[in-house]
This record gives C-alpha cells, structure tokens and sequence, in this order.
C-alpha cells in the first residue's frame, strides 16, 4: 500500500546497490533512476535478481542490502520501515499474490483508499466511481468484491487485483513484479492496457517482466536488462524486440566476455 502524498516531480534513485538472500549475494551494483511521468520496464532471464530489488526496495526482511542506496525524492528509503516506505509513496505489486480469509476485496481496498484520505477528504461517490471504472478496464467481475482478498481467485485474477490495489492507491512510485506471468493473452491485454491508462505525470511505473508480450501494451519509456544481478544493457521500447527475437543470452555473453 502507497500513498501519494505529494504532486509534482518524484524521482526514485538506486545507486550500486548490492543485496544477499540467505548469505548469497543477488544484486551487485545495480543502479537505477525512476522518474515520474515515466514508465519503465525491467528484463531479464530467472534468476537475474529482478524481483530481488524489487523485494530489497520495499524492506523485506529476508533480503538484506549491504551495499548501495536508494533514495525517493531524496530521502533515505533504506532507513524506512516497510509502511513508511508505503506511506512515502512505494508500491509493490507481487508476483505470487497471498489469500486472506475473512477479509473482502470491497473492505480492503477502501480501508487502502482511506490511508491517503481522513474522514473529511474522503469521497465514497467517488470512490464508488472509479472502483468500477477500474473493474471493467481490467474485465473484472465486481461480484469479486464481495470475496475474500484473492481466496479463490484465479490467478489472472490475483494478477488483476493487484493493479486494482494500485488504481486505488494511486502510489508515487507503483513496482509491478511480472504482472503478466501465467496470464492468458486477453487478460495480459486487460492489465497492460490497464496499467498504460494508470500512468500519471506525477508518478512513475516500473514493470518488472520476461516477455516482450506486455510491453506493446505498456509503450515504456524506458527498458532495462538485468542478467546475473547487474542493469547490462539499457535503452528504448526497441529493446524489448530486439530481446524477443534474440533471446538473452546474447546479452550476458557481452558483460561476461573479456575486453578485447
């Protein structure tokens, strides 16, 4: 959960950041500007270390920076506790969804909405407005929100809630971990096309996938390829074809080679 509490210009700024997991070290000096207004994907085969910062930035106790930084308009993110790294502004969307039983998708999303809101600002019309707006955007069926948080769920369900839950935050800084993994074509259609509507010029996305798939809906700004816990290679939506068609490997020969 996020709140975006300011508008204006934000930026996200990763400097050499290293992270272990279990003492193995996953991230060895990545480095990494968000800006808002800007959507930006993140590549790369299994194991590179993507959903990895994408956890360490987020303050997951199981992964441990040692090294880096990583700073939100400046300030420390790495200082936070999890709910002040929320509350400034961060967002992640997970990869693996989590059920809770007892708690409904209505009561969850509005008690998320009411993090950003007081008693005085909060606007249930509204609010009431844009949850269906958002539900059909992403073709879901709004006896959804009358279930338990994702208890049951599909997983192109699950997928969906959590770009519902960003839709309703509307966060500073919004960390999409492969949003469209196990999702057939229609819904990677419905939640790329949801999420290119979601872009804000006072926030900034960061999709974290393997395929190129997604991105000709997201139109990113910026596409970067992360291979053994490093950003390799950077540069345009153009990128993205490039690796459909070559594959990555390509891409890890050329960091591992020695200079000639």
């Amino acid at each position: 959960m996020a709140s975006n509490l300011l508008s204006g210009p934000h930026t996200l700024v990763v400097d050499d950041l290293h992270a272990e997991v279990a003492g193995k070290e996953i991230l060895k000096g990545v480095s990494l500007t968000l800006k808002s207004g800007e959507l930006t994907a993140l590549m790369g085969p299994n194991g590179s270390g993507k959903s990895t910062l994408a956890y360490a930035l987020m303050g997951h106790p199981k992964y441990k920076v040692t090294k880096g930084s990583a700073l939100l308009d400046g300030q420390d993110l790495l200082k936070m506790s999890v709910d002040q790294r929320s509350r400034a502004g961060l967002f992640l969307g997970f990869q693996y969804p989590q059920e809770v039983s007892g708690l409904s998708l209505s009561k969850f999303l509005w008690t998320a909405y009411m993090q950003t809101h007081t008693a005085q600002t909060a606007n249930t019309a509204q609010f009431d407005r844009d949850l269906k707006t958002h539900l059909q955007y992403l073709d879901m069926d709004e006896s959804l929100l009358k279930r338990s948080l994702n208890e049951g769920f599909s997983g192109g369900e699950k997928k969906r809630v959590e770009v519902l839950q960003m839709a309703t935050i509307r966060p500073t800084f919004a960390i999409l971990d492969e949003p469209d993994s196990g999702l057939d074509i229609d819904a990677v259609r419905a939640v790329g096309e949801t999420v290119a509507k979601l872009r804000r010029p006072d926030a900034g996305i960061l999709v974290i996938t393997h395929y190129q798939r997604i991105l000709k809906y997201l139109k990113p700004d910026k596409v970067h390829v992360m291979v053994d816990g490093v950003i390799a290679l950077s540069g345009g939506r153009e990128l993205a074809d490039e690796l459909e068609a070559k594959g990555y490997d390509w891409v890890r020969i050329g960091i591992t080679s020695p200079p000639s």
